[in-house]
């Protein structure tokens, strides 16, 4: 099992050096279409890898989780609505933070005396991480 991660490890990283050395070794100039077809062979390269990878180590995970008990499934829901709780509220996070930081940016730079109301206003959008986080924590320990 080790040895197989090795091996996929590193044809990852052999492919990637190469790729590196190929775009060094051809660089003329630095057009769309050179990047493009630098994106395509790396891609060709490291898609059917990283399928290789699945298809080797996924059989011998599932023959362990037969093992698992239905405990273990009954617990399923409740890391599922932890992890939606807390990634959807970073989600909302970030969404907030750009827009009201950029705003603030902009008010900041007409009127530099209003710089702690609009530390205030990022406060509160970052807040909303904030209480994903404590939602999640306690649908984890309810």
């Amino acid at each position: 099992m080790i040895f197989k991660i090795a091996l996929l490890a590193l044809a990852v990283v052999v492919m990637t050096i190469y790729s590196g050395l190929y775009l060094l070794k051809t660089n003329e100039d630095s057009s769309k279409a050179k990047i493009r077809k630098a994106l395509k062979l790396n891609l060709s390269t490291f898609v059917p890898i990283m399928v290789m990878m699945i298809v080797l180590l996924f059989p011998s995970s599932s023959k362990a989780a037969e093992a698992g008990t239905s405990a273990a499934a009954s617990d399923g829901l409740k890391y599922i609505g932890a992890a939606l709780s807390t990634g959807l509220a970073t989600i909302g996070t970030g969404y907030a933070v750009g827009t009201v930081g950029s705003a603030a940016l902009g008010a900041i730079s007409e009127d530099q005396s209003i710089l702690g109301r609009t530390i205030i206003f990022v406060g509160l959008a970052e807040g909303i991480a904030i209480f994903g986080v404590i939602i999640s924590i306690l649908i984890l320990y309810a």
